[in-house]
């Protein structure tokens, strides 16, 4: 009697390798299932920039509308196993590929020449979000994984830092597309704010721009509050905000080595080396140095792969929100959540009296 095949990868496993058998490879069955599955993401995120054009849902932005939808789909029908390795591929692949590409959005150059003295503001941003987030989510006994990612979130750049460090600190595709939500979310209801308040508060373009800069959660947050204020505070919102992603960096080979030597790694976990972050960086030193200097390219290029790197990290988050279980989504986020409304209150505050 034949001895029968046991898979080496647990279909219920959703940070399990999305690479497939070589047997699988073969089969056009199984490539058209990971086909369907990319798709899949593909028609969830066109669906969500649909429904971020609605009055209503417009300032929540398509990258949040996207991962509610794929949230709503996972628990009214369910996870699509039969898609599961397209899913998967867009959830790991594609997630690593936008943060590549979005190092075409940091001009180190200008960072380098115009806003070093920015860069001290930036670093203390990143050290305080992280810190205060970690210490309330302690006293609140909410989830560590989560919390720090959340304040990684904050004190760098929104979703795209929690994607650059959610492997680095072995976080669950669940918890991972959560907190993408959450800062989408919170970081907009700030944004709206900052705006709200600009014309009663005592500031110059300048110095309002420079507050949105190291302040608010992503670069749409601070491009949305910052525009009001005129060209001078809109570009020293967005070199600031610069400043905090070059640091992205360095800061996630630092959380690789507290990992490491904190023993914050469950038995038999590894962190694989986040070679994404080198193209990231590569990325960024191309469009610089090369991109618009040895290599005429137009404002319409920029805002085209400017595009298609919020697509590609939309279709990556739909493919992270497929895992996520709303009656977990009760019981694990409100305390992050809390713990991070705290840190943003607290940093918008101790920004604006700094500048």
């Amino acid at each position: 009697m034949a001895t029968p095949i046991k898979s080496s990868v647990p279909l219920n496993d959703s940070n399990a390798s999305v690479q497939p058998t070589k047997n699988n490879e073969s089969s056009p069955a199984s490539f058209s299932l990971w086909i369907a599955g990319i798709a899949f993401t593909f028609f969830i995120a066109l669906t969500g920039y649909g429904l971020a054009k609605i009055p209503g849902f417009q300032q929540v932005g398509p990258l949040a509308c996207s991962i509610l939808i794929a949230v709503a789909y996972r628990h009214f029908r369910g996870y699509p196993e039969a898609l599961r390795s397209g899913i998967q591929f867009s959830a790991k692949r594609l997630l690593r590929l936008a943060i590549i590409l979005y190092g075409l959005k940091l001009n180190i150059d200008v960072v380098l020449n115009q806003g070093l003295g920015l860069l001290v503001y930036d670093a203390g941003v990143i050290i305080f979000s992280i810190a205060v987030t970690i210490l309330i989510a302690k006293w609140l006994k909410a989830d560590p994984s989560l919390s720090l990612m959340l304040g990684v979130g904050t004190g760098v750049c929104g979703a795209a830092a929690i994607a650059a460090v959610s492997p680095i600190v072995a976080a669950k595709d669940e918890d991972t597309a959560i907190g993408v939500g959450m800062i989408a979310l919170v970081g907009t209801l700030f944004a709206i704010s900052y705006t709200i308040l600009r014309p009663f508060l005592p500031l110059s373009a300048v110095e309002y721009g420079m507050w949105s800069g190291i302040s608010l959660h992503e670069i749409a947050h601070v491009a949305l509050a910052a525009a009001p204020s005129g060209e001078d505070g809109l570009a020293i919102a967005l070199l600031a905000k610069l400043g905090r992603v070059l640091l992205l960096v360095p800061l996630c080979f630092i959380l690789m080595v507290w990992m490491k030597r904190s023993g914050k790694l469950q038995s038999g976990n590894k962190i694989e080396f986040p070679w994404f972050l080198i193209g990231f960086l590569a990325m960024s030193v191309f469009g610089s140095y090369v991109l618009g200097t040895f290599i005429p390219v137009s404002e319409a290029f920029h805002n085209g792969v400017a595009n298609v790197t919020t697509f590609v990290l939309t279709m990556a988050m739909v493919g992270l929100g497929l895992n996520v279980d709303l009656r977990a989504l009760r019981t694990k986020a409100a305390r992050p959540l809390i713990a991070m409304s705290i840190t943003s209150i607290l940093l918008s505050v101790l920004s604006f009296v700094l500048v």
